[in-house]
């Protein structure tokens, strides 16, 4: 089972899933401001594929948005297509 970490460096920072200490998933952003997420890309490992990885991850970044009190804009294709299935996430939506 892997798991999944926030890493934050300055204005960039990624949410990853990893087994063993390798990385097979993440879900990068650039803060624009304090207060405003924009999500730009989901990747994941073709191992995972069709596991919900991707969902956990965003999953995640609700999470700490909320916490945080951080608007997300999702360009990443993957997260603005979650973001419309989900519709007990779009709160965070800038």
């Amino acid at each position: 089972m892997g798991e999944i970490k926030h890493i934050h460096n300055d204005k960039k920072g990624a949410f990853t899933y990893r087994v063993d200490k390798k990385r097979l998933a993440e879900m990068t952003y650039v803060m624009a401001g304090e207060k405003k997420m924009i999500i730009e890309h989901t990747g994941v490992d073709e191992s995972l594929r069709g596991q919900g990885t991707g969902k956990k991850l965003l999953e995640a970044l609700v999470g700490y948005v909320r916490e945080k009190g951080i608007r997300v804009m999702p360009l990443c294709p993957f997260a603005n297509a979650t973001f419309k299935k989900m519709t007990e996430w779009q709160d965070v939506l800038a």
